[in-house]
């Protein structure tokens, strides 16, 4: 019983590990280390005389599960779902087109207090004003572009 426990735990410590790497909060990381040791303990009773060799032998075999997950990991299908596949350097923090906008005239399509949405152009848009009030329904222009910030006023 105690050898089925150790490899159980062995096993589910690695998995646990693995995952860690990829899902922030360290829960899942203190989990598997938890295991892990609860493995090397089960060891030193399960195979007397090696026990020392079994706590080396599961600290050297996490670090490789470790590296091994770092790298094929982010090639199998649910992990290509869960990385990033697209380098960002040349990506834009700036929708495209959206300087077109500027002093352009819209209507509110919902409450703006302050923020809200508008439809400028025959598109929704997501607007914000300098902080004052806008019922639905009511005139707006287009005062200035910060980023992806789309800043509008009442007319």
């Amino acid at each position: 019983m105690a050898i089925e426990l150790f490899f159980i735990l062995l096993a589910v410590g690695l998995l646990l590990l693995g995952a860690e790497i990829f899902v922030p909060g360290g829960i899942l990381g203190i989990i598997g280390a938890i295991a892990l040791f609860g493995a090397i303990i089960l060891g030193f009773s399960a195979f007397p005389g090696y026990g020392a060799i079994i706590a080396m032998g599961i600290i050297i075999l996490a670090g490789i599960a470790i590296i091994l997950w770092i790298k094929f990991f982010p090639k199998t299908t649910i992990g290509k779902q869960m990385t990033m596949s697209k380098d960002l350097k040349t990506s834009k923090a700036s929708e495209e087109g959206i300087e077109e906008l500027l002093n352009q005239t819209g209507i509110t399509t919902s409450k703006l207090r302050p923020s809200g949405f508008a439809e400028i152009n025959g598109k929704r848009k997501d607007v914000i004003t300098r902080g004052e009030m806008i019922d639905i329904d009511k005139q707006i222009k287009v005062i200035e572009i910060e980023s992806n910030r789309i800043v509008v006023k009442e007319i």
